[in-house]
């Protein structure tokens, strides 16, 4: 939730309010105990850490069913999970950043912001999903310090509209942020994951750590570095990519491309859930 507020020009991290709903299983074995170390941490900890309160939401503890079927009992317990959402005032709307890559005659840079220092935890990623794995370690808030060093420099860097396109990671991971990036603005990407210091190509393009790719002007490329260093993220704050004009998305190790696609093969890929789904949904009469 508040990667992706980050985006819009709010201000201080404690304008905004959060709304949470709460589902668990109520009575069910291990589910309470569950129920109320999420509470703790979530409301107790984290909340109070970042200045942050949660004045409305609400409950659904009925997240089993049971029922008959040819004489044995059948049941089915949904995982114990919450939806947060977020709402604050804008100061200013016209100076959002979305998603969409910004195309122009001067050079750009590309770069991620990592919180999750190279960690790169799988758990519960979709990349996990894909291959029908849950995993063991999922990402999570370390240093809540270095959460508000991001909403701070981030906010700063849009008022002085530094920042020409933002995309948090936490849906898909960096490969899957840069490559909607490429969707909205209509023009392919290369990235270089040896920037992203990681030993694993594979969990540093799709781990669902904490951070964002952000999209800036060549010439104040270094400015922003320094911003994020002061703001004692440089360590992991590193120039990843540029835009290219032959509309291809390039993954980049060494002198080697270890992945190469037109950004229109990606997209077709990409719709075809969307499109398979209407085609049964909709009414083709209609």
């Amino acid at each position: 939730t508040l990667t992706n507020l980050a985006s819009t020009n709010i201000g201080e991290m404690k304008k905004i309010r959060l709304s949470a709903n709460w589902m668990a299983a109520a009575g069910h074995p291990g589910e309470d105990e569950a129920l109320y170390d999420t509470v703790k941490a979530v409301g107790l900890e984290l909340c109070p850490a970042l200045d942050l309160t949660i004045p409305v939401g609400k409950d659904s503890m009925s997240m089993r069913t049971t029922w008959q079927e040819d004489g044995k009992d059948k049941s089915v317990t949904a995982p114990l999970s919450i939806i947060i959402s977020g709402c604050a005032p804008v100061k200013d709307v016209r100076k959002t950043v979305t998603p969409q890559l910004v195309i122009s005659e001067a050079a750009t840079d590309l770069i991620l912001i990592d919180l999750g220092r190279g960690q790169n935890r799988l758990g519960g990623s979709a990349l996990a999903q894909v291959f029908r794995k849950i995993g063991d370690v999922t990402p999570d808030v370390d240093d809540t310090e270095d959460l508000k060093a991001f909403w701070a420099v981030v906010q700063g860097l849009i008022e002085d509209e530094k920042l020409l396109a933002y995309h948090d990671r936490s849906d898909g991971g960096v490969f899957t942020s840069l490559v909607e990036m490429s969707f909205a603005g209509r023009v392919g990407v290369d990235i270089n994951v040896d920037r992203m210091d990681a030993d694993d190509t594979l969990a540093a393009l799709f781990s669902e750590e904490l951070g964002a790719v952000i999209q800036v002007r060549q010439s104040e490329t270094e400015e922003v570095l320094q911003q994020l260093t002061a703001a004692g993220l440089g360590d992991c704050s590193a120039v990843i990519g540029q835009v290219n004009d032959d509309d291809f998305i390039r993954v980049i190790s060494g002198n080697e491309e270890v992945f190469v696609k037109p950004r229109t093969d990606l997209l077709r890929m990409w719709s075809e859930t969307s499109y398979r789904m209407q085609a049964l949904r909709d009414n083709a009469d209609c």
